[in-house]
């Protein structure tokens, strides 16, 4: 085949709107493994909640999670590749999110953690069960063990715009995103999904051109630029498709299928 390494973003991309994988996704992703492509999942969420997926898909191989902030081995768990983060350099964020009520988490590349684990609102209660992962309270700075590779806020699409404006006039040390119309993430900054994708590949000994991702939104701009083929779910935003090279269906249609059909089989 073409393409020897293919990125699969999940939600909103490899997912249906019901966060579920069509049998048609799964049989396409079967037939281009077994023609010898290696599919990976890269993706916002933590290998903790992503790696379930490819066990479904029948997958070993590695995710790429927390948007490329920790490249995982889904066989024996093992972090291969993660951008620690300064955690004290958070606490301008952290601060503004308690003022203005706004809820945040912190990752490693296996853990979770908020603010106090007591005091969840239903919705963020509501939101790590629908993405089966649960936090617990953060601890200080000095107490972690492992790098921090994500802190994720989490609120209303008009408060998250806001605060993007805010934080977007103050001095940058962090790779700042939007990751979905509530959640805006924040990695060290070299990490995001092309790098861990490139990083990877190289790993791996295949060429750029031979590589292929598909995507939906602006955290998976920068994987669909590296992929020597990147390709937009129709339902991404115009930013996004103008950023890839290809237009498939949208989540919700199968897209993924279509993709690695027209392109890999």
């Amino acid at each position: 085949m073409k393409y020897k390494l293919i990125a699969l973003d999940v939600d909103g991309t490899l997912l249906n709107d019901d966060h579920k994988l069509s049998d048609e996704n799964k049989e396409a992703i079967a037939e281009v493994t077994r023609r010898g492509g290696q599919i990976v999942l890269c993706t916002g969420r933590s290998p903790q909640n992503s790696i379930p997926f490819m066990e479904e898909l029948g997958l070993t191989g590695y995710v790429l999670g927390h948007n490329g902030g920790a490249t995982v081995s889904v066989s024996d768990r093992k972090v291969l590749d993660q951008y620690g983060m300064d955690g004290r350099g958070l606490d301008p964020y952290i601060e503004y999110c308690r003022q203005h009520d706004i809820h945040f988490d912190v990752s490693t590349a296996f853990e979770m953690y908020v603010d106090n684990v007591e005091n969840l609102t239903k919705e963020a209660n509501y939101m790590y069960e629908h993405f089966r992962i649960m936090p617990a309270s953060l601890p200080a700075w000095e107490e972690f063990r492992e790098p921090i590779v994500k802190f994720t806020v989490f609120t209303k699409s008009a408060v998250l715009d806001e605060a993007m404006r805010e934080w977007g006039t103050w001095t940058q040390q962090y790779n700042m995103l939007r990751s979905g119309e509530f959640f805006a993430d924040f990695m060290h900054h070299e990490a995001s999904k092309g790098n861990a994708l490139k990083n990877l590949a190289a790993r791996l000994g295949i060429a750029q051109e031979e590589v292929m991702a598909i995507g939906n939104y602006y955290n998976d701009i920068s994987m669909l630029t590296y992929a020597g083929l990147g390709v937009a779910v129709d339902n991404a935003p115009l930013e996004v498709k103008a950023a890839a090279d290809a237009i498939t269906g949208t989540n919700n249609e199968h897209g993924v299928r279509d993709a690695l059909v027209k392109y890999c089989l």
